[in-house]
Parts: structure tokens; sequence; C-alpha cells
């Protein structure tokens, strides 16, 4: 190999030079957010204490953030609404420790959205880690609040991942395939076939992507691979960049069947051949159906020896039973209706 010239060394450092700058840059704002995260929950924790201890009024938040505002007039969120925030942030957050350990590391904004959105502390401290851990945006953080992703992961997919992964992609992996899918962006008829949800979710992948989780890079549908001469055609093919691995998505409108785990065993030892290279990791297959018999899934992922994963998903036309059981019944609304025309008084000629 013929040695760097002056010009290709001189590229070489200033790509490096630009490349340690941006990370400073990144570290250096993400040390001035911790230092203002803590700083209002010390403001917020003093202000919590001095009401608590000595009886003062909610009207000292007033009175302070007009001081501090006359103080530091160059510098944002001393209002009171901002101030009344900061009490609830030490309120909810009595531990200084957490604090500095998790949620400082989020921007004050997502810390406000999560106190409003999620009252259970458990469930709130979970959004913040995995916000952070996946590099959430406030509006993703939001979207994935409303589409109770916590409640959804708290039972895991049936997976053979701890048998089939290394330990430590073993754990990334199953962190990250989730018990339940919902594709509530589909407006998909209820006797919908599998062509017709495959086709809305490949109309709708930015959304799908965004379902899935961080790290899924969408490769193909209907992945074209032969195999002795014949076709085959994988539903949904990515790359997750995180694994560094192919993931193979076989979708189901019905419910899982022992045969399901066959074919798709077939399909992961094909993308391995075919088209892994040599520094992936083992391709994962995610078998995605309208519900599952855990027992059932659990025998038909026992002795296969390619990594699989069972999930279910909602297409959002079906909705579980608690939230059937609170939506009133068609006589129901008629009777409200009737109710509500009868009450509208008549039409007055006064202004």
């Amino acid at each position: 190999m013929p040695p760097l010239s002056v010009s290709d060394e001189y590229s070489q450092l200033l790509t490096d030079l630009k490349d340690r700058i941006r990370q400073s840059r990144v570290r250096a704002a993400q040390a001035v957010n911790r230092e203002l995260v803590l700083l209002y929950w010390q403001i917020g924790r003093e202000i919590l204490q001095r009401q608590t201890d000595q009886g003062w009024g909610s009207k000292v938040v007033d009175r302070i953030a007009k001081d501090l505002r006359h103080e530091f007039p160059e510098m944002k969120g001393f209002s009171p609404r901002n101030l009344h925030y900061m009490r609830a942030f030490a309120e909810t957050y009595t531990d200084e420790a957490m604090v500095q350990q998790t949620v400082a590391n989020l921007p004050w904004g997502h810390n406000v959205r999560l106190m409003e959105a999620v009252k259970d502390p458990e469930e709130r401290l979970w959004y913040a880690q995995q916000a952070i851990t996946r590099g959430w945006s406030r509006n993703i953080l939001l979207t994935q609040i409303d589409n109770q992703l916590y409640n959804r992961q708290k039972s895991s997919a049936i997976t053979n991942f701890e048998r089939t992964l290394p330990e430590a992609q073993s754990d990334l992996a199953q962190d990250l395939i989730k018990n339940s899918y919902t594709f509530d962006f589909l407006a998909i008829a209820p006797g919908a076939q599998e062509r017709d949800v495959h086709k809305g979710l490949v109309d709708h992948i930015r959304n799908f992507l965004l379902e899935l989780g961080v790290g899924f890079a969408f490769v193909g549908s209907q992945y074209h691979l032969e195999v002795g001469g014949e076709d085959f055609f994988i539903d949904l093919l990515f790359y997750h960049l995180t694994l560094r691995c192919f993931v193979v998505i076989d979708l189901k409108m019905g419910d899982f069947q022992p045969e399901f785990s066959g074919k798709m065993n077939f399909y992961v030892s094909a993308v391995d051949d075919l088209l892994r290279h040599a520094e992936d990791r083992p391709t994962i297959g995610m078998i995605l159906c309208r519900s599952k018999n855990k027992t059932i899934a659990e025998y038909a992922l026992r002795d296969v020896q390619k990594p699989i994963g069972i999930s279910i998903h909602r297409t959002g036309t079906e909705l579980p039973d608690p939230i059937k059981q609170q939506l009133p019944s068609p006589e129901r609304l008629e009777a409200a209706l009737e109710n509500a025309c009868a009450t509208v008084p008549e039409p007055s000629d006064q202004p």
C-alpha cells in the first residue's frame, strides 16, 4: 500500500479534528443540561422545604420568580409557571442521587412532560431510562407514552435468545423486541388479509420503524431469496444497526401455529448463508401474529437453534376487552343524543 500523501494526511487530520470538536460540543451541551436540571431540582427543593416547614404560601413562587428574573434578565426559565414545575420536580424525585444518575440526563422539557403524563413512579423512571438510551425526542417520548409502550413491554415476547445468542447480544435483543406491536396508523378492515397489512406497513414504513424502535433500518419487503433453485419471499427484512444483524419479520394475521417457527428457522438460515457478512452477528427472526398461546409458542421454539422471537400485533381495529367494556353501546349513544337534542333551547332573536 503506497504511503499517504501530505494532502491525504491533512485531510485525515482535519476529519479527526472535526470529529473531536463535534464530540466535545455534545459533551459540553450534555454537561450544561445536567447542571441546569440539577439547579432546577435544587430550586424546587428549597421552595418545597420552605412551604412545608415554614408554611410559606404559593405567592412566594411569584415573588421569587420576579426577583430572579430581575437579577438574571439574560436567563430564561424563571417564570412563575416554570418555578412551579421545579417545585413539582423536587416533589416527584426526592432522591438527589437518582436525579443525578438518571433524569438529569434528560432535557428539562422531557422531564416536565414525563411529570405531566406519567404518574406511576416506576413507569415514569422506565420511560426516562428508555428516552436516554434510545435518544427519543420529546415528541417521540410522548408518542410512546400515548401508545402505552411500558404496559406492552412489561410482559416480554417469547424468544429463545438466551439459548441461541451470546449473552450480551441476547440481553439487547430481548430488550428491543416487544411483547406486542400496535399498528393503529393502518386503516385496515376487520377482515383484512396478510397482504393488506403487509402493504399498509410498507406504505407507512416511517410509522412502522417508529413502532419497532430505534436502530431498525429497512432493507426490503417481499425480499427475494433463491434457495435450491426455488424462489422464496421474506415479508419484511431489516438490519439492526446496534445489534449488527439482519432481522427477518414474518407477518401472520391469525393465531400463532407451531409450523410458523419451522418456516422462520428456514428464512433465518437462508439469510445467514446468502446475505450475512463475516462481521455481522447471527440473523434474528420475528414472527408477528394476532395472538399467541404461551405454552405452544415455548414448545415451538424449544429445540430451534436459530434466534427467533414471537410477538403479537394490533392493527387498531381490535380493541382490548377492558377498553371495549368502557365504550357505550349504540343504544346508549342514541339515547344520549336524543337527550342532548331535547335540551337544546329554541333559537332567540337576541344576538
